[in-house]
């Protein structure tokens, strides 16, 4: 499994149940392993002071105010203080899959909770809708410590149940999202991609920045079972005893044309969708965040 320094690692967090811990230390080992971060704004615009507070960039302290007033106080700007993330995890019950000791809904809260997280230590604002068919849970959107404490509780309690309809419950869910912003789906997105970007559209048209981050199980990509097992279906009554050898190619090839498609319409319509499998650390989730935080500090809103 590839590495990357500091990210936090699956099989670290595993043994975790802290959702605020697992989120930190993702994201400081993230950060520890770069350099430099764009996710910061960049307008001249600016809009107001706040008080210093410890880890601040030392470049943002205004000293004129210092050396009027003997306060140490921070410019902010613009893009610093009207960003918003949307964050919507399906929790439908195919996400119950999983060959290690987690499943992909637990990877994906992971994966929300560290977001949430870095978007809040930004002061920027996070909102979470939990789905399946059509919406379950919500926390509107908001910033500061306690809305960190309410979206980490809703994410900790989501179970995988309910049947998947992404493209119908974005198509609900699109004008539902009072704030336009960044808009972070995690789902295996197991669907019709055409019915998805059906859902997607609706996003676009609302004037939100949808990002797909497709949450898969190293099995359901690489199907390395070899002997009988006894599949049964999340979301029906079906149950099936197969030799998996006999239809691993077939299978194959039908999961990397799904994937293919979906990956294809996604980029048609300018929307990103990223990869990532449950047995991988987060970095690929924050790098692709803090990639679109910083088009938009730059002033490009929806890239183009």
């Amino acid at each position: 499994m590839a590495q990357s320094v500091g990210v936090i690692d699956p099989a670290v967090l595993d043994r975790l149940s802290n959702l605020e811990f697992v989120a930190r230390k993702a994201v400081e080992g993230f950060m520890a392993g770069h350099h430099r971060t764009p996710h910061r704004g960049s307008s001249v615009e600016f809009a107001q002071h706040r008080p210093y507070a410890a880890g601040d960039e030392l470049r943002k302290i205004d000293w004129k105010v210092f050396a009027r007033s003997d306060r140490l106080v921070v410019k902010e700007y613009v893009e610093e203080t009207n960003l918003s993330l949307n964050i919507l995890l399906d929790a439908s019950e195919s996400m119950a899959y999983g060959s290690l000791n987690w499943n992909k809904l637990d990877y994906a809260r992971w994966c929300a909770a560290s977001l949430a997280h870095l978007v809040l230590g930004q002061r920027d604002t996070v909102g979470l809708i939990v789905f399946d068919e059509d919406w379950r849970d919500k926390v509107p959107p908001g910033n500061g410590a306690r809305q960190e404490v309410a979206v980490f509780g809703v994410l900790a309690a989501a179970q995988p149940t309910g049947k998947t309809a992404i493209g119908g419950a974005l198509n609900q869910l699109g004008p539902r999202l009072k704030q336009r912003g960044i808009t972070a789906i995690f789902s295996d997105f197991f669907e019709d991609p055409e019915t998805i970007m059906d859902g997607i559209k609706r996003l676009l048209h609302e004037g939100h920045e949808p990002i797909l981050f497709q949450i898969l199980d190293p099995e359901e990509l690489e199907f390395n079972f070899d002997h009988l097992v006894k599949l049964e279906g999340l979301e029906d009554a079906g149950k099936r005893k197969i030799d998996p050898r006999a239809i691993r190619e077939a299978y194959i090839e039908e999961i990397t044309a799904h994937n293919r498609e979906l990956a294809r319409a996604a980029a048609a319509l300018n929307v990103d969708c990223i990869q990532a499998r449950t047995d991988e650390p987060l970095d690929a989730v924050i790098s692709t965040y803090l990639t679109h935080r910083a088009a938009r500090a730059r002033g490009g809103g929806r890239r183009s």
